[in-house]
């Protein structure tokens, strides 16, 4: 179906200021829909508070208020420039959140103002706990048991039946703030009035424990017609218990079976048609038990997320752009895909490298805040890794942080200390999982203490093992045993090790090792990121290096300028 005609002018919600939780992904997706909106016509309207965004460059909307970002404020700007329709989805939980104010306040039925993208009642079933939890019921998906408390009384009778340790679970706040995980009941007190002073409904959801769950994520689109595709499958390497914002997270998923995954797939299409998101992306969540493979639906975002940004990274689908689209009317074969210039939106992406994401965080300025990482989210910003293996990507992730490491680098840990460095999910795990490898542990031994996958860590023992391998004379210096100069140099490479990492182990200095390097004739090629695993060629010069043969860079002989970007937040 076309675009639709009744629809003139679209009041476009941002997020506000920058938030441990709410940072520039949503500048990312509140930037995408204006253009993608004005692209079409439509005369676009922007509220948002904070100036020091892409979005709020005059360019991007019709008319741009810096404005407090508040009911009353909102009401006044509707009134003024009488917009036919909000879109709420593209504005994280602030844009969410207010959307709903507007509507339980009246002021959209008084000023006659559709919400497009997702209604009021999908928003309320995805967003509060009880009803998400009544309806993943009523369409038999499995979640955890759990009880809705207003009181902390009602949360110590509730955890009298199912035990302990409990997960509190406030709703309608950002980033899991207010929550976490209470092993008994002075921390399940503590934690529940802190959430319910927190929660804008003064309620929480109280739900038996998944601690050590595998935990997944999909990326999901609809359209009006009812089409839904996966956008991008993301699996948690940090278990059940680190929120997903402050966990290094893999795309797409590795450790699941065809069966498992398929499963799940359609889980997540029945989900997104059951909540009734009507247009664009959400984000549902699942854990999955590393043993039975019990799968429980954990909770949805009925808009683009913070997952979506990545995720639009990772495949080259731009989320955001395409979920303005299709609130404005379209379909999903409709609407054309920027890269290939050949498929339809409607063709799912499919990728044949691996993306890691790291989180970024900032304890230095808060010297008396613990380390540990919990339900309620602390990164205050994240890198993005491609390369063509899990190694070479988390290799390449932990160097783009600018934490001043040059990979999977030793911190030399004290051997009795592993135990607990493994146990605690804090942002130096990563290390001490090295040094867990270093020491002699074996993978089942650090599974039992940090709950992570098997798969990732023989990948990770992989890195330790060449470590060992590579101290001494490189391979392309030696050529010994038969081998072509630079063999065992070119796996390294293709293991994520920089050249630093490289001089370090084998005591020489940088400069040397890539010397060696480009006399053996390894450097870097760039691939392009295209949606379809090469399957249509990439119109759009969307790169990332990796050590192969074939180069799919297309540099041009025109002049060039090269902007340098700021890395991840801090």
């Amino acid at each position: 179906m076309p675009k639709r005609t009744d629809l003139k002018t679209i009041l476009v919600i941002g997020s506000g200021p920058i938030v441990i939780g709410q940072a520039v992904e949503f500048d990312y997706s509140g930037t995408q829909a204006c253009k993608a909106l004005k692209d079409e016509g439509y005369r676009v309207v922007l509220v948002n508070s904070n100036p020091a965004t892409i979005m709020t460059d005059p360019e991007f909307a019709d008319r741009t208020y810096i404005e407090p970002l508040t009911p009353e404020t909102l009401e006044r700007i509707i009134a003024r420039e009488k917009p036919d329709a909000i879109l709420p989805t593209v504005g994280g939980q602030t844009g969410i959140n207010l959307a709903m104010a507007l509507y339980e306040n009246g002021a959209l039925e008084r000023h006659k103002v559709e919400l497009i993208g997702a209604n009021y009642e999908a928003i309320k079933t995805a967003e509060d706990r009880q009803l998400f939890k009544e309806c993943m019921t009523r369409i038999g998906v499995d979640v955890p048991r759990s009880g809705y408390a207003g009181t902390v009384e009602e949360a110590e009778h509730f955890a009298t039946s199912i035990g302990y340790p409990l997960v509190i679970r406030p709703s309608f706040t950002l980033g899991g703030s207010g929550g976490g995980i209470g092993y008994n009941v002075e921390e399940l007190r503590a934690i529940v009035a802190r959430g319910l002073d927190l929660s804008p409904v003064h309620r929480v959801l109280v739900e038996e424990s998944v601690i050590g769950w595998k935990e997944f994520e999909l990326e999901v689109m609809r359209d009006k017609a009812d089409n839904v595709i996966i956008v991008c499958s993301i699996e948690n390497f940090d278990a059940m218990g680190v929120h997903t914002g402050d966990s290094i997270t893999v795309a797409p998923q590795q450790t699941l079976t065809n069966v498992e995954y398929q499963g799940m797939r359609d889980e997540a299409k029945r989900i997104i048609r059951a909540i009734g998101v009507e247009t664009g992306g959400s984000n549902i969540q699942f854990a999955v038990h590393p043993q039975t493979g019990r799968r429980l639906a954990i909770e949805m975002n009925p808009r683009v997320s913070r997952s979506s940004a990545l995720a639009s990274k990772a495949t080259g689908f731009p989320i955001a752009k395409f979920a303005a689209k299709l609130a404005a009317g379209y379909t999903l074969d409709e609407i054309p895909n920027d890269i290939t210039r050949k498929t339809p939106a409607s063709f799912e992406p499919s990728i044949d490298y691996v993306v890691v994401k790291l989180p970024r965080f900032a304890f230095e300025k808060f010297r008396q805040t613990p380390k540990t990482l919990s339900f309620s989210m602390q990164s205050v910003g994240e890198a993005m890794a491609i390369g063509r293996t899990f190694n070479e990507a988390l290799q390449k992730g932990l160097r783009s942080l600018e934490i001043g490491v040059s990979g999977l680098e030793t911190k030399n840990t004290p051997r009795e200390k592993l135990p607990e460095l493994l146990r605690v999910p804090t942002p130096d795990r990563i290390f001490a999982i090295g040094d867990a490898l270093r020491a002699g542990m074996t993978v089942d031994e650090i599974h039992a203490l940090s709950y992570v996958d098997p798969w990732f860590l023989r990948e990770m023992r992989t890195i330790i093992e060449l470590e060992r391998t590579i101290a001494g004379p490189l391979p392309a210096a030696r050529g010994e045993g038969g081998r072509r100069p630079g063999e065992g140099l070119l796996e390294y490479k293709r293991n994520g090790f920089s050249d630093r990492q490289l001089a370090t182990l084998t005591g020489r200095t940088e400069g040397e090792v890539r010397e060696e390097r480009h006399a053996a004739g390894i450097r870097p090629v760039y691939k392009r990121v295209d949606t379809c695993a090469a399957e249509f060629e990439a119109s759009t010069p969307y790169l990332y290096s990796t050590y192969e043969q074939e180069n799919e860079a297309a540099p041009t002989s025109r002049r060039k300028v090269i902007i340098l970007g700021s890395g991840p937040n801090r």
